[in-house]
């Protein structure tokens, strides 16, 4: 190993001195080095300066060094950058500025919350099952009340908010709306700073967007950014429902579902929902860059309607228990359609003359093949409306006229009555009965949604 050092003798022109080097194993019967060429000292010098500018750079603008001595004589330096700590200023921010994301986080995060829920759901042998869920939410005014996704809150028995500065509260919820996945629950408090409520539809591909949430349920108040990344996107959630939503590339997780989008102004657009995963949970999810926000735009009005009515008024309900048609009722020449599982007592339902066993093949004379396009038909009414729908009951079809029942928690929680009363006639039909078949074979066994 060569070890090299600058030398020059003090007693000696500058011209000459000499760049030497050393070998530890040298018994004197090298040869000299030769003089060194004029002028090399000024490239030496200049190299040294360049050197210090570099480091001067890479420090920032003003820098302070360590240097140790090692025994050889040698010295190692350190730089450490020096700057004033960043200002994040959001007292002199008015509506209408542009804010930065640290700006965005501060004016905000006292407003994010982090929800935790007991809640009760069933196995699939129907039977009650204790579990815990976590999301995020946030808070829309002074008084206590906070908007998260409705499957947040879903079969919870009981709701905890957290805020940042460590106060935690019990939450009841004042209502929700499964199929925009919207819900509004309320605090005791009072003196909140609720965020501001901005314009969805104003939203252009490439705005930049953020978000304040829980992802995985315990890196609560985490903030992510990203862009708009396409408006008007069809998704089709876990739950079932088809929905209008934001799509963006601003990372989305499992406890995100709930928080607040963010525009560049500090403003809510949108209300994270969802993410695109590869599997049937969102844990397992391998594909990223794919996120999905609720427009505000699309739920502003339920919200109100909800804080004030405790539900979305003027929404439209038939009162039925319904499943698709199976594949291997239509090999004996059973129709597609929404197959009726159950009526509720009192509902236009019934007054309309519908029963249990009928296989509902259209509405308005537009055919249908399924639930799901039995609900889209009706969504496009209001409570009050008449509507024709077309049955096929006893090998031959049959139309009904029905008054629509308005929708509200009282029907639907009088349709999840039904719906568990229903569930333990077949729990013990199936035991009764060998093979676990039941009677409404080969229609499918559990129901696909109520209406």
């Amino acid at each position: 190993m060569y070890y090299g050092d600058y030398h020059r003798d003090p007693q000696e022109p500058i011209e000459t001195n000499q760049y030497r080097v050393h070998d530890p194993w040298d018994n004197g019967s090298a040869p000299a080095p030769a003089p060194r060429k004029k002028g090399s000292g000024a490239r030496i010098v200049a190299l040294a300066l360049c050197c210090a500018l570099a480091g001067g750079l890479v420090g920032g603008g003003s820098a302070w060094y360590l240097s140790r001595s090692l025994g050889s004589g040698e010295s190692t330096t350190l730089y450490e950058g020096q700057h004033e700590p960043i200002n994040v200023d959001t007292a002199s921010v008015k509506s209408g500025d542009v804010l930065s994301a640290a700006q965005i986080y501060a004016a905000n995060v006292d407003a994010c919350v982090g929800i935790t829920t007991e809640l009760v759901t069933q196995n699939t042998f129907g039977f009650p099952v204790t579990g815990a869920a976590a999301g995020s939410g946030f808070v829309i005014s002074a008084d206590g009340y906070i908007v998260t996704n409705y499957h947040v809150i879903k079969g919870a028995t009981a709701i905890k908010v957290a805020f940042v500065n460590g106060q935690s509260y019990d939450a009841k919820l004042v209502g929700g709306e499964a199929e925009n996945d919207v819900a509004v629950l309320k605090i005791d408090a009072a003196g909140l700073t609720p965020v501001k409520l901005g314009d969805s539809d104003s939203l252009v591909v490439g705005e930049s967007v953020y978000t304040i949430g829980n992802p995985l349920g315990e890196l609560t108040w985490s903030l992510t950014d990203g862009l708009v990344s396409a408006k008007d996107r069809s998704v089709t959630t876990s739950e079932g429902e088809t929905m209008n939503m934001i799509q963006t590339n601003t990372a989305i997780n499992s406890g995100n579902s709930g928080g607040p989008l963010f525009n560049s102004y500090g403003e809510v657009v949108g209300i994270t929902s969802a993410k695109l995963s590869s599997g049937s949970s969102s844990s397992s999810a391998s594909i990223e860059g794919l996120g999905f926000a609720i427009p505000m735009n699309d739920v502003k009005d339920m919200i109100q309607d909800i804080i004030a009515h405790g539900y979305v008024t003027g929404k439209p309900n038939v009162g039925i228990l319904m499943n698709d048609v199976s594949s291997a009722a239509t090999q004996y020449g059973v129709p597609q359609g929404a197959y009726v599982e159950a009526v509720l007592s009192g509902s236009c339902a019934e007054k309309g003359g519908l029963k249990q066993g009928d296989i509902i093949t259209a509405v308005d004379g537009t055919d249908i093949t399924s639930g799901e396009e039995l609900k889209a038909a009706v969504r496009q009414k209001k409570a009050g409306d008449t509507i024709t729908l077309t049955v096929y009951r006893d090998g031959g079809k049959t139309d009904l006229s029905l008054t629509l029942d308005e929708d509200n928690q009282d029907r639907q929680d009088a349709l999840s009555d039904l719906q568990d009363e229903l569930s333990q006639q077949r729990q013990q039909q199936a035991r009764q009965q060998q093979g676990g078949y039941y009677s409404n074979w080969p229609f499918g066994f559990g129901f696909g949604s109520n209406y």
